[in-house]
């Protein structure tokens, strides 16, 4: 699962494997072996390649993310009660579409 994970997140990004082994100062076929499910990323790779792709580590990790928390340090309560509120929006529209 990590293995196709990596390789979709790559391909949203419109990378290829070199571009994103370049990125990580890695070769192309340490990052051709990750999504062969031949190897996995080290714990070391994990942040990178999360700041490189926009999501979470667990994300990446296809771990259940359903009870996910947002860290909202250095910022203000009305923007709090603005992610607050865009999360209670997703909620309704999912259950209206469910």
């Amino acid at each position: 699962m990590i293995a196709e994970r990596i390789k979709m997140l790559r391909e949203n990004l419109g990378i290829s494997q070199a571009e994103l082994a370049k990125k990580l100062c890695l070769s192309r076929s340490s990052v051709s072996a990750w999504e062969k499910s031949l190897n996995t990323p080290s714990a070391a790779i994990l942040p990178e390649l999360s700041r490189i792709f926009g999501v979470s580590v667990e994300t990446i990790l296809c771990i259940d993310t359903k009870n996910a928390t947002i860290n909202v340090d250095g910022l203000d309560d009305e923007e709090i009660a603005i992610l607050v509120s865009t999360a209670n929006k997703f909620r309704e529209i999912k259950q209206r579409n469910t």
